[in-house]
């Protein structure tokens, strides 16, 4: 019986705890079968990837760039051409953000 409940505990503790340390961005650089580099849309709903910028512990360090976004974290802002869109959002986020002005990336 204490065996069982046991298991049990461990189970529901370390079932959770694992999809929480997993990382929403792979250290490749893609997030939802998205490489997070390129033309970005912002749309107001039902974007690619749901974002919410932070000032600290972020999953991705991005810098706005003009042209050529070839690295994980650079970002051209675009309206048309997209490679991906994202949605800003406070909450539930896919993704969490931060922009930098060098040393963009996976952190």
């Amino acid at each position: 019986m204490w065996k069982k409940l046991w298991m049990l505990l461990v189970l529901l503790i370390g079932i959770p705890s694992y999809i929480l340390a997993v990382g929403a961005v792979t250290p490749d650089g893609y997030c939802r079968g998205i490489y997070l580099a390129g033309k970005v849309k912002v749309v107001p709903y039902h974007g690619d990837l749901r974002v919410k910028v932070v000032g600290s512990f972020p999953d991705l360090r991005v810098q706005r760039v003009r042209s050529f976004p070839q690295h994980v974290g650079e970002w051209q802002y675009v309206e048309y051409g997209q490679d991906f869109t994202i949605q800003y959002v406070e909450v539930f986020p896919d993704l969490r953000i931060q922009f930098v002005r060098a040393f963009p990336g996976v952190v």
